[in-house]
């Protein structure tokens, strides 16, 4: 076990939480402080022992501070090899002291980055330079020098100092480690933030040649989809935009790695609605979904459209909740998991925490205001497969019954084609193969991830117990064989929206207008497997 003494500690830190009494603790010791700017002016004023840099380097910190550390007085002083009889006689000549321990976090460019109303200025001015330098430098020294990146390092390093009167090789080669990953994580986040401010949105988003990805640990959850596994929920830096990642939990349990995942879904659903809406996700899909005059009315009818599957659910809204709408969410007999919305008013949170049975468990958060689809900046979706990774672009875009065609005899009615238009976007969200019905703005059925449509079409009349008569269909994918057609006109479905595409749409649309019905062609698919 290698252990080295420490002497000499540059401090230089942009989060000072714990720094004085991690500094104070080293200056019992007889350690001998160096430290810059802020942090200088912090340990000074707690009444510690410190040396200016200016002092080490003989020169001032100058451009407001841009430059400061970068000196051969500081970094020969981190990079001398303390075994090698030539970098020993180099600091001798030069008058330069050998530096043990580097204590450095970087500037916040990741937290100035996600805080809302952040300049571009801001945001440049927070590339830190200098720490990044010294942390490289001390992490490649790691044989010699010690470098703490994260103030969560503090108590166990002080720790193993006062057991053995130095650094161990062992933690000094696990706190490297970490530097660099800090300093890798630092660089991608710049790296992101620059691909999207230089991005050309009018030649579509080019999916890169390689992928470094890093996502900071956000929660340590109980365990996976299943007990036996181990989970964590990481998340992007710098994001910015109403979302799991950054949603606020104001109350109930701790977060499940199943919860997180319907919560998602619940989101990405409800903000496709400009009207208040209401959304119940169950096992990933949306079992209810419904919009309204009022968040009230739009819940009511979403938990309606499938009251027994709605049990246990995730909730999700697109307005702030109120009293009514947490009046009828803790009716007696309705259970929720878990509720994500924009905000909740004083009294709808006090219902929701105090009046149910599941007051306790149920976990509440909150998002701030969503934005529109086309506000959300670009994004990448990911998918993990054995060995690698797919990636594609979201699935989001414009109004899809833009350039969507009526192809039958009979024109949907301005009633069915804005239940068709609410149809679609819910179907979007269900996984494949997916069948939706729907009627004045509400989800009666949904038939999802069945390995043949038919057998969608078949379970979505079943779940809507007998609400399909004068309903509206949607499919995320063209209908193979008409079969799909005559089963949603036996149940008294109207009118059908689907991608067409198929070599037998023929037979599609002459199902339909025997049946009268009316069906539109959107030309696109929307797939969710």
């Amino acid at each position: 076990m290698t252990v080295r003494a420490i002497h000499r500690a540059l401090l230089s830190v942009s989060d000072k939480t714990g720094l004085v009494e991690l500094a104070r603790a080293l200056a019992n010791k007889g350690v001998e402080l160096i430290s810059t700017g802020g942090t200088h002016k912090a340990l000074k004023a707690a009444g510690l022992a410190v040396r200016d840099i200016a002092e080490v380097t003989g020169f001032p910190e100058v451009l407001d501070g841009r430059v400061k550390t970068l000196h051969p007085n500081i970094h020969a002083g981190i990079l001398a090899v303390r075994d090698n009889p030539l970098h020993a006689q180099t600091l001798r000549e030069h008058k330069i002291q050998g530096i043990d321990l580097v204590v450095c976090n970087l500037y916040p460019f990741e937290e100035t980055l996600a805080k809302p109303g952040s300049t571009k200025e801001e945001i440049i001015e927070n590339i830190d330079i200098g720490g990044p330098t010294l942390v490289r430098a001390a992490a490649k020294n790691y044989h010699d020098v010690a470098i703490v990146t994260d103030l969560k390092q503090y108590g166990s390093f002080l720790e193993e100092w006062r057991t053995h009167g130095g650094s161990t090789l062992a933690t000094r080669e696990r706190l490297a480690a970490a530097a660099f990953a800090r300093i890798a994580a630092y660089d991608q986040a710049i790296n992101a933030y620059f691909a999207g401010l230089t991005a050309e949105p009018s030649k579509g988003q080019e999916l890169p040649p390689q992928l470094d990805l890093h996502f900071r640990q956000r929660l340590s959850l109980r365990y996976g989809e299943n007990p036996h596994q181990q989970a964590a929920f990481y998340v992007e830096p710098g994001i910015r935009h109403a979302s799991i990642a950054i949603a606020e939990q104001l109350h109930g349990k701790e977060l499940s790695f199943n919860n997180i995942l319907d919560l998602d879904s619940a989101l990405n659903l409800v903000r496709e609605f400009a009207e208040p809406a209401a959304i119940v996700i169950k096992h990933n899909n949306p079992c209810g979904a419904a919009i309204g005059q009022s968040l009230a009315e739009a819940f009511s009818r979403a938990f309606e459209g499938d009251p027994l599957s709605a049990y246990g659910g995730v909730l999700s809204f697109n307005r702030e909740v109120d009293e009514a709408t947490a009046m009828l969410v803790t009716e007696p007999n309705r259970f929720v998991e878990c509720i994500i919305a924009p905000g909740y008013s004083a009294t709808a949170f006090t219902l929701l925490t105090t009046r149910p049975s599941w007051k306790k468990n149920v976990r509440l958060l909150r998002t701030g205001p969503l934005e529109d689809q086309e506000q959300r900046p670009p994004a990448l979706d990911y998918r993990r497969v054995d060995g690698g990774l797919l990636v594609q672009t979201p699935d989001r875009g414009g109004d899809d019954f833009a350039q969507a065609k009526v192809v039958t005899k009979r024109q949907p009615t301005p009633k069915e084609m804005a239940d068709l238009r609410f149809a679609w976007l819910v179907c979007k969200h269900v996984k494949s193969n997916a069948i939706v019905l729907a009627k004045d703005g509400m989800v009666v059925g949904v038939g999802a991830g069945q390995m043949s449509r038919v057998d969608s079409v078949h379970m979505a009349v079943r779940k809507s117990e007998g609400r399909s008569h004068g309903s509206v269909l949607a499919s995320d994918a063209f209908f193979p064989f008409r079969d799909n057609l005559d089963e949603a006109a036996r149940a008294g479905v109207t009118a059908a929206v689907q991608p067409g595409g198929s070599m037998r749409d023929a037979d599609s649309i002459a199902a339909c207008d025997e049946h009268g019905m009316a069906l539109v062609l959107t030309g696109v698919r929307h797939f969710r497997h």
